[in-house]
């Protein structure tokens, strides 16, 4: 049995930043096998709409609960817990996938605060909240929790430094709840969307997907193909960006440590030449 087995008819999902893109595909996958789903996000109106379009899929079961909640909040998770516990007794599968962006600088505190709360804090109120949940229905199914973080929180490019940091403690996060569960019948998956034509990352406004850019829902597939394999890195390519581009890129990253080089050289004008000579070089 996989990891994949959690997607299982009459369980429970609970999913959050799911009124749109990556959070609603993932739904859509969850429904699709039959399971219950809580979907979160603090957009009501996206999160009715939502709803209604997971509702009109099937009849009655399984069932879909919207539910309005700031990822920030620990008060709002404590009442998510009270009234997901309460509608469907046992939560097998939690995705924290609720994010957000922006742009700031150093001295700019509400640019740290905002996106940190959310994005990190998000995530440890959400497995603290819920991981008792999901280890008690592990006792007779498999469980999963799967995480959202992000190829800036690897490669770490600049220009957004609260962000980049608040997605590299999510890999941590998620390492370290992985660990922590290693035995046991609750598997752990970090999810590293490529390029996804979201909400979020929808590209100014643009209506149609970009060609270079990934569907959410190719996104949701590609993570039940990985926790098919049991895999807990779950790194999406997309149209433009392969798996072995990836994959030399964290190389050349993760060099400028063990090389002493200083931080950041694949973006260096000094560096920039002999970062994409030896990234065309290297053997995956």
């Amino acid at each position: 049995m996989t990891a994949a087995a959690v997607f299982a008819a009459g369980s429970t999902a609970l999913i959050t930043g799911a009124a749109s893109g990556i959070g609603f595909a993932l739904a859509k996958l969850c429904r699709s096998k039959g399971m219950n789903v809580i979907i979160v996000d603090r957009n009501a109106e996206a999160l009715e709409t939502a709803c209604a379009a997971l509702a009109s899929e099937g009849g009655d079961e399984p069932r879909v609960v919207a539910s309005v909640a700031d990822v920030s909040s620990i008060d709002d998770w404590k009442a998510l817990k009270d009234s997901a516990v309460s509608k469907f007794g046992s939560i097998e599968f939690v995705a924290l996938n609720a994010g957000v962006g922006g742009r700031g600088t150093w001295g700019d505190d509400d640019y740290f605060r905002k996106i940190l709360e959310t994005n990190v804090f998000g995530v440890i109120h959400g497995v603290g909240t819920f991981l008792p949940v999901v280890q008690e229905a592990a006792k007779s199914k498999p469980t999963s929790i799967v995480i959202t973080g992000s190829k800036q929180g690897i490669t770490n490019p600049p220009g957004n430094p609260a962000y980049n940091a608040s997605k590299s403690a999510v890999k941590t996060l998620a390492e370290h709840l992985s660990w922590d569960l290693k035995g046991t019948n609750t598997s752990v998956h970090l999810l590293v969307p490529g390029w996804t034509f979201t909400g979020m990352t929808g590209g100014g406004g643009a209506k149609e997907k970009p060609a270079g850019a990934w569907a959410p829902e190719q996104v949701a597939d590609f993570l039940y193909q990985k926790m098919e394999k049991d895999e807990f890195y779950v790194i999406c390519p997309d149209n433009d960006v392969s798996e072995e581009t990836d994959k030399k890129r964290m190389l050349w990253t993760v060099g400028d440590v063990v090389n002493g080089r200083p931080p950041l050289t694949r973006w260096r004008e000094e560096w920039k030449k002999e970062a994409e000579e030896t990234m065309a070089k290297t053997n995956i």
